[in-house]
């Protein structure tokens, strides 16, 4: 996902600093750590049940400085409140990191710090479309990709700023290993964003305000849990295959009235407060477009409808949203055309038992870390084979998320959950991702294996404006110049569109 991002500020920095080591464990130096806190229970750091979820953010300071290459900025070991997700923010949202960020931590479990790793240095591009209300809102900030690093009570960071090489790099944050290079829906490069005659080569300064996010997701919101079953090897409850699952019996335990709007937008799927929405037969989910879409539906489409069975999904309340931390309203788009798929960038050290606890990190990542309104995607993934709600609004409805700058509108965006560069995908997530989308897009009739017309809303391969083909199912990098979803990720994609749309009957 590191795209090259063609816009570049004044030129001082040149070559990455190899910095040695340090010691593996120093105290927290008080004078040089200024902590935002997230809520009113941050204070009671003492206790974690009792912390709902915070954010911790360091300042970067100045660890060298050289005539030659200017600042380095990054801290020094130190001892911090326990966290498990980390990422580098700045103040302007437009400016871009062009150099290396690297970490380590000290797990909470062991005491061990690890080795160095990588952070995803662009992200920007999975934001809302330029000149949209959530762009404009004063509240966005620039930042790399979260990484997921497990309890930890200690950190270290660097970074390293390097020459703009001009390509995107393919690589997790674990591995190394390149990648092949970036695509692009038909027209690619053609009315192109700012920047474009760029030389490869050029350095740029470090962004402003640059400083340290340490994300604690928190435990689940009263009524939500932790997703239990779906190990590593067994089928996850994303994949269902067989008969529909029976409903669940609502909460009964006291929600907040932004929980109670965010379930209410399932209505139509659950009762109030259902923590998951089961899978439905084939029959089932027809004669459910038919309640959900009817009047809309064309006469094709009600003598022969095209849709995948539902599969299960995780809700908002079942990972346990905090359902404080985004904006009230939902915002929609008119129909969904396309489903753009991704990855997270955020490593794939995870257990799927976990992935809860990661949403929930994006999700504050997000909302309080980036400024956005809510979580960027639509509905993410794990390596189970889960799915799960995204941005709040209604999975049956065309919510309109920020997750491919530029194509937010009429599309969906699915997340999967991992770093995918080097790392070849799950068959249970490739196979998720290929049910979702033939029951989303057949909520609109769309067929998982054509083509479609979509108006780029502004980027750095699409000009505002302009009218692009676009497969139905594609990847970030077809309408961004990016690496994501990842190369191994994105070879699947041409599987996916088959098996979407055998699911839909076609």
């Amino acid at each position: 996902m590191r795209g090259f991002l063609a816009s570049s500020i004044g030129v001082t920095c040149a070559a990455a600093l190899a910095l040695p080591l340090a010691p593996p464990a120093a105290a927290s130096d008080a004078s040089d750590v200024a902590t935002r806190t997230m809520g009113a229970a941050d204070a009671r750091a003492g206790s974690r049940a009792e912390v709902p979820g915070s954010t911790q953010s360091l300042p970067l300071r100045p660890l060298t400085h050289d005539r030659a290459t200017g600042a380095v900025l990054g801290l020094t070991p130190r001892t911090v409140r326990t966290f498990s997700l980390l990422g580098v923010v700045w103040d302007d949202p437009s400016a871009h990191l062009h150099g290396r960020v690297q970490v380590r931590t000290r797990a909470v479990s062991t005491g061990e710090w690890t080795d160095w790793r990588d952070v995803e240095t662009h992200y920007a591009e999975h934001g809302a479309d330029p000149d949209s209300p959530e762009a404009v809102s004063g509240k966005t900030r620039g930042a790399t990709a979260p990484l997921w690093v497990g309890e930890s009570n200690g950190v270290e960071v660097r970074v390293l700023p390097e020459p703009d090489s001009g390509e995107p790099e393919d690589v997790d944050p674990v591995d190394a290993e390149a990648d092949e290079g970036v695509s692009g829906g038909e027209g690619a490069g053609e009315g192109a964003g700012e920047g474009a005659g760029k030389g490869a080569g050029e350095v740029s300064t470090l962004p402003a305000g640059m400083r340290l996010d340490l994300v604690d997701p928190g435990e689940a919101e009263s009524g939500g849990s932790e997703v239990s079953g779906g190990s590593e090897g067994s089928e996850g409850s994303g994949e269902g295959t067989g008969g529909a699952e029976p409903a669940e019996e609502p909460r009964t335990d006291v929600m907040t009235a932004a929980a109670k709007a965010a379930s209410a937008a399932n209505s139509a799927l659950v009762p109030l407060g259902a923590t998951q929405i089961p899978s439905l037969t084939a029959e089932e989910t027809r004669e459910e477009l038919v309640t959900l879409r009817g009047t809309e539906l064309t006469e094709q489409q009600q003598a022969k409808p095209y849709i995948g069975p539902r599969p299960a999904i995780t809700t908002r309340r079942g990972w346990g949203a905090d359902e404080s931390l985004r904006e009230k309203s939902f915002v929609y788009t008119s129909k969904v055309k396309a489903a753009f798929v991704h990855h997270t960038a955020s490593g794939n050290n995870y257990s799927c038992s976990q992935a809860p606890s990661l949403i929930r990190g994006f999700y504050r990542y997000h909302t309080k870390s980036l400024g956005w309104r809510d979580i960027g995607y639509n509905f993410l993934v794990d390596k189970c084979g889960r799915i799960y709600e995204g941005r709040a609004g209604g999975v049956a409805k065309p919510v309109k998320g920020a997750h491919t700058m530029g194509f937010n509108t009429k599309t969906t965006g699915i997340a999967v959950i991992g770093s995918y560069g080097s790392k070849a995908p799950s068959s249970k997530a490739v196979k998720a991702v290929a049910r979702l989308t033939a029951w989303k897009l057949g909520l609109h009739g769309m067929n998982p294996k054509k083509k479609t017309s979509l108006t780029s809303g502004g980027g750095n391969l699409y000009a505002k404006g302009k009218k692009v083909k676009m497969k139905v199912i594609s990847g970030h990098r077809d309408g961004f110049n990016t690496s994501c979803p990842g190369g191994k990720l994105y070879k699947k994609l041409g599987s996916v569109r088959s098996k979407a749309a055998g699911y839909q009957g076609r």
